[in-house]
């Protein structure tokens, strides 16, 4: 249903009819085809694969470290991808979609590497927490050099303000095939993943006894999250709130059974995504809400509900 919405609603609506035309029946001459397969379809296709990368990615987060508050961001991947796209615009002169791509993606990756360096480097400690302080410590430090970096050039400024809200627009299917394959790799990783999260829920020495090790299952969750989340915000710029809330929605119909909840995260989250995204399109047109913005005006108020009505299940 989300995916048709988004197909056929926005700021010039289609009939649902010439909708299913303009893919079975595509004729290069029909404005509405052109609208639909054109624009729409590869949007549609991106807001798929970032939506599922998103989803498992927050769900992943928030079963490894065992914080119901955790999502991507934690591993310093926005602040990573915002920090090498500032450069690339102020100092090596980039400009288009498809060249932020490969700096973002770089900058979240080699962040999130730091990250982990850093929250595994004494085993004495609990290495959940110190992740998380030292994904908050390298965010910090990261947004400090690149709103430093923003203060000084303007142009660099005035191009970087809209990427950073995130959004869909604009990017063709070229930027779905460069971040389809870190995605799949990602999304195998986190379902061959799927056993060993069950049992570090149980605790470090229950998962140890069940023939598990708490350490190799962190390190492959870290490496999915990077492939994902470094995907997702190199193709479609920081959409903070799916990976957030996304995991919780499902953990509340499913239960906080990785089994059910992972799977179903890679459905649900790709839904709400495509569901924001097409609100954004048509909630004022003839101009645009972005996809970022719209997803936590959409999703805020359902995720508030969840925690009132106290559904929110136990990690």
């Amino acid at each position: 249903m989300a995916g048709v919405g988004g197909l056929a609603i926005g700021s010039h609506p289609v009939p649902l009819g010439t909708t299913i035309d303009a893919i079975f029946h595509y004729d290069p001459t029909n404005s509405d085809h052109l609208i639909v397969v054109k624009s729409r379809v590869p949007r549609l296709v991106l807001g798929i694969v970032v939506g599922a990368a998103l989803g498992a990615a927050g769900a992943l987060m928030q079963a490894v470290t065992r914080n119901p508050l955790a999502e991507p961001g934690l591993l310093g991947v926005n602040a990573g991808a915002a920090f090498a796209v500032v450069i690339a615009i102020g100092y090596l002169g980039v400009t288009t979609v498809g060249g932020y791509l490969w700096f973002a993606f770089i900058g979240a990756a080699l962040s999130s590497v730091l990250v982990y360096l850093l929250g595994t480097a004494h085993r004495s400690q609990g290495t959940p927490v110190r992740m998380a302080l030292a994904g908050a410590a390298i965010s910090v430090l990261l947004l400090a050099l690149t709103n430093s970096m923003l203060l000084g050039n303007q142009a660099a400024f005035n191009q970087f303000r809209y990427w950073a809200v995130g959004s869909l627009q604009g990017r063709g299917l070229d930027v779905t095939v460069i971040v389809l394959p870190f995605v799949l790799a990602g999304v195998a990783i986190t379902l061959v993943l799927i056993r060993p999260l069950n049992a570090i829920a149980l605790g470090e020495d229950a998962s140890r006894a069940l023939g598990v090790n708490p350490g190799v299952t962190r390190a492959g969750a870290a490496i999915a999250v990077v492939l994902l989340a470094g995907a997702a915000t190199a193709a479609a710029v920081p959409i903070g709130f799916v990976g957030l809330a996304a995991p919780h929605i499902v953990r509340s119909l499913v239960g906080p059974d990785q089994r059910l909840l992972l799977p179903t995260v890679l459905v649900v989250a790709p839904a709400f995504l495509v569901a924001a995204d097409t609100v954004g399109r048509w909630a004022i047109a003839p101009g645009e809400l972005q996809t970022g913005i719209a997803a936590a005006v959409l999703g805020g108020p359902v995720f508030v509900m969840l925690v009132r009505s106290r559904r929110m299940a136990s990690l």
